[in-house]
């Protein structure tokens, strides 16, 4: 037997998502109701709206659902490939407008606001990740950001940051000062001696090609340290 797939149009007119969106604005709607918007489609026992009830559920509301792999995704009842592309798609897409957003309102007057600056454009991205990420972020000579790259990504505790990938990648923007970036997966941002001497290291060799070291963040569960401010730099 064809497997039934219950969509939103076969829903009471005063419960579909997308009359409501039309009618009162995408704010009206349940956490639930945005989700079935996305995915389009139920599934064999259940509608749209239920299935994303279901989801959102399984993974503890929209940030669990953010944290979770396509594989993981897959393994939902209820989730195909298709539907857990979407998901993961929606997920990059609300990321990359935040990161927008944070450009438009950008003023690195002292190095406080710097690190606050780059601390929250990159820490929806970093701070959800199960293993270390390192980061490297390419500035003219304004400090205004041309590119911005992961270099490395590591174990659960560990990322193999190497200067020479980042100052090959510095050189061919022609940068005039990097900051560098990584995420400790624990969610404490304590920098260990690993992220003390990996810095020392990055900053001498940009001393030696002209290219300045201007931070080193490390980024935690909404909280970050940045190793100027701690006097390493």
């Amino acid at each position: 037997m064809k497997e039934k797939h219950y969509t939103i149009k076969e829903l009471p007119t005063k419960e579909r998502p997308y009359e409501k969106c039309e009618q009162f604005g995408a704010a009206c709607l349940s956490d639930a109701e945005l989700l079935a918007v996305i995915i389009r489609t139920g599934s064999r026992e259940k509608t749209s709206i239920e299935l994303s009830q279901h989801i959102l559920a399984e993974c503890g509301g929209f940030l669990g659902i953010h944290n979770r792999s396509l594989q993981q995704l897959r393994k939902i009842r209820g989730i195909g490939k298709v539907k857990a592309i979407q998901i993961t798609c929606i997920g990059e897409l609300s990321k990359r407008i935040a990161m927008t957003h944070k450009e438009e309102r950008i003023q690195l007057d002292s190095p406080k606001a710097f690190a606050e600056y780059f601390a929250d454009y990159f820490m929806e991205d970093m701070r959800f990740r199960n293993t270390e990420v390192f980061r490297a972020v390419f500035l003219d000579t304004k400090q205004g950001m041309i590119k911005h790259s992961i270099i490395s990504t590591g174990t659960i505790n560990m990322s193999l940051a190497s200067p020479r990938e980042i100052f090959r990648e510095a050189l061919s923007y022609d940068s005039a000062s990097i900051c560098i970036l990584h995420n400790h997966p624990s969610g404490d941002p304590t920098p260990s001696k690993e992220d003390i001497h990996t810095t020392k290291r990055i900053r001498d060799v940009g001393n030696l090609l002209g290219i300045k070291l201007i931070d080193h963040i490390v980024m935690g569960d909404k909280c970050y340290v940045s190793l100027r401010e701690q006097g390493y730099l």
